[in-house]
C-alpha cells in the first residue's frame, strides 16, 4: 500500500511579480494575463482526469487559491485552504529582487538563495512540514501550492534526498500526477 493518497499537484499561474523578477515567499502579488492562462490551462488538464472522490486544498495565499478557483472550476467543490501549502519563508528577503539578493549573497542559484534566506524557514523546516501535511491526508486530492513547496512535495512522495530538490521538475501551467511512489508530468 501506497505511503499517500493519488495525488494531482500544480503550482500557481505567473504572478506580476515573478515577471518582475521579485521573490515571494509569504508575500503575494497578483496573477498575469499569462499566469490566469496557466491555471485554464491546468483546468483543461484536470478535465481530461477522473476525479472523483478527490479533495482540491489550496495554500491560503492568494496567488495559489486563485489559480485553484480557476483550474478546479466545474470539477470540484470546495477548495479547503491548508496553511502547510504555502511557499518557503523568505524572511528579510521577501519582496526583493531576485538578481540583487543573488548578487548581494552569493548564492549560486535560487535554491541556494532559498536556503540562506536570513531569519527563512529553510529546506530541512519546510521538509518536515511538507511531511507533517503529507501524513495528515485521508484522500486522493488535488493540491495548488507554489514553487519550492510543490518541489519538495513531490521530493518526499517519491522517496528521494532532501539534496536532490534541484532536481526536481518546476513548471507553470503544468499538472504532476503523484501515485505509488511515481510521478508523471502532464501537459
Amino acid at each position: 500500500m501506497s505511503a499517500f493518497p493519488p495525488l494531482y499537484i500544480l503550482r500557481h499561474g505567473e504572478t506580476e511579480w515573478n515577471a518582475a523578477g521579485r521573490l515571494q515567499g509569504r508575500f503575494d502579488s497578483k496573477l498575469t494575463e499569462l499566469g490566469r492562462q496557466q491555471a485554464q490551462a491546468q483546468n483543461r488538464i484536470l478535465r481530461s482526469q477522473d476525479l472523483h472522490r478527490f479533495a482540491a486544498i489550496s495554500s491560503p495565499q492568494g496567488r495559489a487559491y486563485e489559480t485553484a478557483r480557476i483550474a478546479v472550476a466545474g470539477q470540484l467543490s470546495p477548495i479547503t485552504t491548508d496553511p502547510a501549502l504555502s511557499e518557503i519563508g523568505l524572511g528579510a528577503w521577501a519582496g526583493r529582487v531576485r538578481s540583487e539578493v543573488m548578487a548581494e549573497s552569493g548564492a549560486r542559484d535560487g535554491f541556494d538563495l532559498y536556503e540562506r534566506a536570513p531569519e527563512g524557514e529553510g529546506f530541512a523546516a519546510l521538509n518536515a512540514r511538507c511531511l507533517r501535511f503529507l501524513k495528515s491526508l485521508k484522500q486522493p486530492s488535488v493540491l495548488i501550492t507554489h514553487g519550492i513547496t510543490s518541489r519538495m512535495l513531490r521530493l518526499i512522495i517519491t522517496g528521494r534526498p532532501l539534496g536532490a530538490l534541484r532536481e526536481i521538475e518546476g513548471g507553470q501551467g503544468v499538472v504532476f500526477f503523484l501515485n505509488d511512489a511515481e510521478q508523471k508530468r502532464l501537459t
